[in-house]
C-alpha cells in the first residue's frame, strides 16, 4: 500500500511543549523549603543562646505550653512530630525538669504533660524567642503583608489537609 501526501491515519503529531513552565527555583514548594532551611539554620543557634534549649526542645516546649495539658499524642499532631519523636521529647523536657508527666485518669496507658514552674519560665524565654525569630523572618514585610501572608498561610494549610 502506498502511502498519499494527505493521508488521515499517520501518526498523531507530538504534543506540544509545556508553555514556559516555572523554573525550579520560582517554585512555591522549592521557595518554601528554602525559606525553612534558612530559618532554621539561624533558629538552631538562637534557642541555645537565648532559650537555653535545643530547637525541637524548644519547639516542644513551646506547644505544650500552648496546648496543655495535652498527652503526648497531641503534642506529635500540634507539633508536627510522629508518636516516638513526641515521646522522646517529652521526656527529655521532663528530665530538664521543665515539663511534668502525670497518668491521665481517663486512659491507663496514658500521660498527661503540663508545664513546671521552672517550664512557665522557660515557656516565657522560649514565646519571646519565636516571637523575635518572627519579627526577624517577616519584618521586610508591612504589617498589611504580614496580614495577607498569614491569610495565605491559613488557605493553603486548610487546602492541603482537605487534600
Amino acid at each position: 500500500m502506498t502511502r498519499r501526501p494527505h493521508d488521515t491515519h499517520s501518526a498523531p503529531a507530538p504534543a506540544p511543549a509545556p508553555a514556559s513552565a516555572p523554573s525550579l527555583e520560582r517554585s512555591l514548594t522549592y521557595r518554601l523549603h528554602l525559606l525553612h532551611k534558612l530559618t532554621d539554620q539561624d533558629s538552631q543557634h538562637a534557642y541555645p543562646r537565648e532559650a537555653g534549649l535545643s530547637l525541637s526542645d524548644g519547639r516542644c516546649l513551646a506547644t505544650i505550653g500552648s496546648f496543655e495539658p495535652l498527652s503526648v499524642k497531641d503534642l506529635a499532631q500540634q507539633a508536627n512530630l510522629n508518636k516516638g519523636q513526641a515521646s522522646r521529647a517529652a521526656q527529655a523536657l521532663v528530665d530538664l525538669g521543665l515539663v511534668c508527666k502525670q497518668h491521665d485518669s481517663s486512659d491507663a496507658r496514658g500521660v498527661v504533660l503540663t508545664l513546671t514552674e521552672s517550664g512557665r519560665q522557660a515557656f516565657a524565654r522560649t514565646m519571646a524567642l519565636i516571637n523575635k525569630r518572627n519579627q526577624e523572618i517577616f519584618g521586610c514585610l508591612d504589617a498589611d503583608e504580614q496580614a495577607s501572608l498569614s491569610a495565605l498561610f491559613d488557605r493553603l494549610i486548610q487546602h492541603s489537609l482537605r487534600s
